[in-house]
């Protein structure tokens, strides 16, 4: 008994199904159309397009196109189908508008954080006008800086500079 068992192992093929064969319960072939797009290891990405499209509409979509696009629409086929459960109205266009709102709104913030940074600009510019190109200190004349000594007096608490003398006030 063990020697028929052993057989009929062998007779079978070693490839799991892919997800859609699996879910259709249907015997997957080694050239399933399916196969390459809907591994056994992702079976909810068969449920929700198949959920969404069908299995026939799918089957027929990817007969009608060449083999380079059919990665491509598959991938499209899930995002929509995904977008679609999310919300069955809409869909993906829900989405698409949903973003576009929300660029149309950082646009605009854009535009208006650029209006104020040129209105800051433009305050500064201003700004620089009214305000004298500085001099260095020693350009420009004091009166105090003539060579007139400066000097104090301790036993009397008072200030002299030149013929000018004051009192300490915190004495």
């Amino acid at each position: 008994m063990a020697d028929s068992s052993s057989c009929s192992t062998e007779n079978r093929s070693l490839f799991t199904p892919c997800a859609a064969c699996k879910f259709l319960r249907r015997r997957c072939l080694e050239d399933c159309l399916l196969k390459p797009y809907f591994p056994p290891n992702e079976p909810m990405k068969f449920i929700v397009v198949h959920k969404i499209f069908g299995a026939s509409n799918i089957i027929k979509l990817l007969q009608e196109l060449p083999a380079t696009q059919r990665a491509d629409a598959v991938q499209s086929l899930v995002y929509e189908a995904n977008a679609r459960m999310r919300d069955p109205i809409y869909g993906s266009a829900g989405v698409i508008s949903h973003l576009h709102d929300q660029m149309t709104k950082l646009q605009a913030q854009v535009a208006l954080a650029q209006a104020h940074i040129s209105n800051l600009q433009s305050q500064n510019a201003n700004l620089m006008t009214l305000i004298p190109k500085q001099q260095s200190l020693s350009d420009h004349h004091y009166p105090f800086q003539d060579s007139t000594p400066l000097s104090y007096d301790d036993n009397t608490d008072i200030w002299h500079l030149g013929e000018t003398t004051w009192e300490s006030f915190w004495s």
